[in-house]
């Protein structure tokens, strides 16, 4: 392995203790970054049950003069050395890479012909055609030729920085402006002539690729088109690839906007619970058998009266219901804004009229955090069986899934899908929020600190949960003891205190 190259794993990711039936995922960075671009999706991936590794390729971690002598064969050399350690600890791990990194991972699943899990694509850069490219980009093929001028000529980074987030651009232009050294300002134009190569590598024999495969890219991407992403699909094959669109952010896309449905998008891909990846893993429910299935009746007592207003009640603020299928009624509804939703079909979806709910429970089958019980799911004339799935821990639930036998069956009987309306005005001012509270030209009292925290919690986590922080630790404590004052407060009415102290604060 080169000296230059840095790797990192999780910390019980060691040879010679890893269990190798733990799946992994080996993230890859893009171009002027490190090994911890990917921070938020690490910790996503490690809390829903993955070992994560990564590597600061070649070049990259120090200063972007270091760049213009490195090769495109260099970091697929890079890239391959660390496929292989990984491969020598699991069994089963995907690959996964963001901008030029994920050209890497799909030119690395190609030429090792990766069996042994998935690939993403986050952004890739196929084409550099986004609207922000200047006319005069394809010259730069020019320029390669001259002697000398590609070493000594700089690609700057430009607002707006692949960001469409105001607020978080804002923080990063101060960044930049600070001389701060989270990623590289500028790449020499020799650098760019290794990633056309790389572009190059990656458009050839694409179909050879086994594994399935998912490309997340935003419609409105500055560096890369939309081009980029059905390219990718149509040569790897529709059977084997899919594509998520992003519409509200720029090539940033794990930071910007849509960074939780990008998230989300992930674990679903991965076969992970979302919940799970928050903190709420399902291999121990943290209640006993005996309470786990009194907990489960409860949720099938709530369902054979279709109250699902009360089955979210049993959930986390962030709790899920799964509808499979093509149709009016399926999709991901999660949280309050979900319910509403999720509540509107039930009382009748499509043309059927009649509310929904479950019958015929069969004998349910308990398993650490789950419960997984045969029912049918009733609406006017329809009768579909099928399987539902709970996740469960600490009395709460994570996430409800409906499996139906047939999905044709809903599909003809629920009707055509309908467009999703996307976050609500309160969620969108609670994002926006926790991004303009990192950029308060006067830091908060101790007070406003401990509030913030405590309405971010409860906003985004529910109720306070776990044993009161002992007398030794002051500032658990403290921070456990103004969380509890929130309990029993709504997601909602959270998220708007939250907004309106972040306003207060700006005022001041």
């Amino acid at each position: 392995m080169p000296a230059d190259v840095v790797t990192t794993s999780a910390p019980n990711a060691g040879a010679a203790t890893l269990d190798r039936s733990v799946p992994a995922v080996f993230l890859i960075h893009g171009l002027g970054g490190t090994q911890y671009d990917l921070g938020s999706m690490h910790k996503r991936l490690k809390n829903a049950g993955f070992v994560t590794h990564s590597l600061t390729l070649p070049g990259h971690g120090t200063t972007p003069e270091d760049l213009v002598n490195v090769t495109a064969e260099q970091w697929m050399d890079a890239v391959t050395a660390k496929y292989h350690e990984v491969a020598a600890q699991h069994e089963h791990f995907h690959l996964m890479g963001m901008c030029m990194g994920s050209l890497l991972a799909i030119e690395l699943a190609k030429r090792q012909r990766h069996t042994c899990g998935k690939l993403i694509a986050l952004a890739p850069p196929i084409y550099i055609d986004g609207w922000a490219t200047a006319w005069y980009t394809p010259l730069r093929h020019l320029v390669y030729w001259v002697p000398g001028l590609q070493s000594r000529m700089k690609v700057e980074e430009e607002d707006p920085y692949g960001i469409k987030n105001e607020q978080l651009r804002a923080i990063v232009k101060a960044k930049f402006a600070r001389g701060e050294a989270f990623h590289y300002r500028w790449v020499p134009l020799a650098c760019v002539r290794q990633v056309d190569r790389l572009r190059h590598w990656v458009m050839t024999n694409l179909k050879s690729i086994v594994s399935d495969t998912l490309v997340i890219h935003a419609r409105e991407d500055e560096l890369t088109s939309l081009n980029s992403a059905n390219f990718l699909v149509e040569q790897i094959g529709g059977a084997k690839a899919r594509m998520v669109v992003l519409e509200n952010s720029y090539h940033m896309i794990c930071v910007d906007n849509d960074r939780e449905q990008v998230a989300r998008s992930v674990l679903e891909f991965f076969g992970a619970s979302s919940a799970a990846s928050l903190g709420m893993a399902v291999d121990d429910a943290k209640m006993s058998p005996e309470a786990l299935r009194a907990f489960a009746n409860e949720l099938r007592a709530l369902l054979e009266v279709g109250d699902f207003a009360g089955l979210f009640g049993k959930g986390t603020p962030d709790m899920a219901w799964f509808q499979p299928g093509h149709n009016s009624t399926s999709g991901i509804y999660r949280g309050s804004k979900g319910l509403q939703s999720l509540q509107r079909w039930a009382q009748g979806p499509g043309e059927l009229g009649s509310q929904v709910k479950f019958t015929a429970f069969g004998e349910p089958v308990f398993n650490a955090g789950m419960a997984v019980w045969p029912a049918t799911l009733t609406a006017g004339a329809l009768q579909s069986q099928g399987v539902l799935a709970f996740a469960v821990r600490s009395g709460r639930l994570l996430d409800a899934r409906w499996f139906p036998d047939d999905v044709a069956l809903e599909d003809a009987s629920f009707g055509a899908p309908v467009a999703d309306t996307g976050p609500s005005d309160i969620e969108k001012a609670f994002e926006a929020a926790g991004i303009a509270v990192k950029t308060l030209s006067k830091p908060p009292d101790n007070d406003a600190l401990l509030d913030l925290y405590a309405l971010y919690k409860q906003a985004t986590t529910g109720d306070v949960t776990g044993d009161r922080p002992g007398m030794m630790d002051m500032v658990g404590r403290a921070k456990y003891d103004a969380w509890a004052k929130r309990r029993g407060e709504t997601r909602e009415s959270a998220m708007q205190a939250y907004t309106a102290l972040v306003d207060k604060l700006k005022n001041a």
